[in-house]
């Protein structure tokens, strides 16, 4: 994208937050159109769960509305955005107690393609130990893993969304993927 191009997406940003902190509507459709998607994802990692991340950011759609004037620039609205999903999707799992089963169907296993099915079989296992290693994390931890690695924040913006420092972000990340790592086996 040229210069002017990121000019003009950012004015286009910075004019519709302008217009939506004013009450214009049609302005904060808009919005919500852009950056809806990018929310439930990160709501999603927190959360673990397609229906409770639809909830977190319906939530968070109403305080994203009220708050709008509280942000200072423009050109971090999603960034603001993905974390007021991240923190309603906190206060959802605080608000709800849930029980979740995970299936994995091997359906019918034709001898022929066995070891094409087991390779398949094998990353969707990788994939749910994956799952189940986040759902142990503290919601906060996934929120920070969400923000990192879904939203695409940098150790500077987690540290604003956080409350943290730039290098503790980066140090309590360091230790969250060691975590991971350790659980997942891939020392």
């Amino acid at each position: 994208m040229t210069s002017a191009g990121v000019a003009a997406t950012r004015d286009s940003a910075e004019s519709l937050v302008r217009l939506a902190v004013r009450g214009d509507e049609r302005a904060f459709t808009q919005i919500v159109e852009r950056h809806h998607a990018d929310m439930v994802r990160v709501a999603f990692v927190v959360c673990g769960d397609e229906d409770l991340a639809e909830e977190a950011v319906a939530a968070a759609w109403p305080l994203a509305w009220r708050r709008l004037g509280s942000l200072r620039d423009p050109e971090r609205l999603r960034q603001w955005l993905c974390s007021v999903a991240a923190n309603e999707a906190r206060q959802v799992i605080r608000r709800r107690t849930r029980v979740s089963v995970r299936e994995i169907s091997i359906g019918q296993l034709d001898p022929d393609a066995f070891p094409r099915q087991r390779s398949e079989l094998s990353g969707r296992a990788r994939d749910l130990d994956l799952a189940e290693a986040l759902d142990r994390l503290p919601p906060s931890d996934r929120a920070l893993l969400a923000l990192r690695y879904v939203a695409g924040l940098n150790s500077t913006e987690l540290g604003r969304a956080t409350g943290m420092s730039a290098s503790g972000t980066r140090a309590r990340l360091a230790r969250l993927l060691d975590r991971l790592r350790r659980e997942l086996g891939d020392d």
